[in-house]
């Protein structure tokens, strides 16, 4: 088994530290939010003071924080961990950043003989918990295989999307289509509600019709149709709007540089951004189901 230094606690990573603490590693951890290090802690975890010292004797890093400022600042910050990493040390970040933060971090960390990939992941909190997330990776064959030993663990897929930063690539792929299906999903619902049919009727149907996807399956939207998903739950404990929105973001800027076409994508993340600047950023991204209700 491994020592591994886990940075970043939230609704994501607590769960992904306390299955690497199941699965017989030494986890050691550290966040910012004290509620968030008691938790890991009660998990297994141990508690380090700040990441110089989460990182200490680790055989891998791993790294699960909001966005691309507080990956550079934990790796090059004033108290940057990058250059008190040992060369045996295979540094993993499994935050949604922009692929060129990626690349940058990579190279950086190559520099100091510093092995590393992007993985961002994909399965939402409940895969967290669970442990089964798919992790996306971008770095080399080797380095992608080594991290297998931890993100195994943690997940039930382990991709190689190419090299440093291909990672973040296929992510924001993956999750503008999931905001195409959601809001696309939302809509249908909303418009069968209107006109007097039950959610949950029409969410089987569809389910078992051409216009079958992830969120009816496993992520129904609409409050009631389904236990144990944020929509039951007042919107609570997923994957937040503002989180969504940034991913949009970072999906429309690439599409921008590389000259590709993605209208639906524009589409979704006008819809996220007006959800969350109209108060809603902290909900779960199907909450996105509000916004569509029809106007009376």
């Amino acid at each position: 088994m491994a020592q591994v230094a886990f940075i970043g606690l939230g609704n994501m990573g607590g769960p992904m530290a306390a299955n690497l603490v199941k699965a017989g590693h030494q986890v050691q951890v550290f966040d910012l939010a004290e509620p968030a290090l008691v938790a890991a802690e009660e998990a297994g975890c141990r508690r380090a003071d700040n990441p110089l010292g989460a990182v200490k004797g680790a055989d891998f890093v791993i790294t699960m924080l909001p966005a691309d400022k507080h990956v550079q600042n934990v790796y090059f910050g004033e108290q940057g961990i990058a250059k008190s990493l040992a060369k045996t040390t295979l540094a993993i970040d499994c935050s949604t950043i922009s692929s060129d933060t990626a690349v940058d971090v990579g190279a950086q960390l190559s520099k100091l003989g510093i092995r590393f990939i992007d993985a961002p992941v994909s399965g939402g909190v409940a895969g967290a918990k669970a442990g089964t997330l798919t992790f996306i990776c971008g770095g080399s064959d080797g380095d992608v295989e080594h991290a297998g030993h931890v993100l195994n663990d943690m997940g039930k897929n382990v991709f190689r999307a190419g090299d440093i930063g291909a990672g973040q690539i296929a992510k924001i792929c993956n999750n503008m289509l999931l905001s195409v299906l959601m809001a696309g999903t939302a809509e249908a619902l909303q418009l069968g509600q209107a006109n007097g049919l039950d959610p949950k009727v029409l969410s089987e149907i569809m389910l078992q019709s051409s216009g079958r996807n992830w969120t009816l399956e496993v992520y129904n939207p609409c409050p009631g149709v389904m236990d144990n998903v944020p929509s039951s739950n007042d919107y609570q404990g997923g994957f937040l709007v503002d989180l969504m929105s940034k991913d949009l973001g970072l999906a429309q800027k690439t599409a921008l540089a590389s000259g590709a076409t993605t209208p639906m994508g524009s589409l979704t993340h006008n819809l996220y951004q007006s959800w969350s600047q109209m108060g809603h950023g902290r909900e779960d991204f199907s909450s996105i189901f509000k916004l569509l209700q029809p106007k009376k």
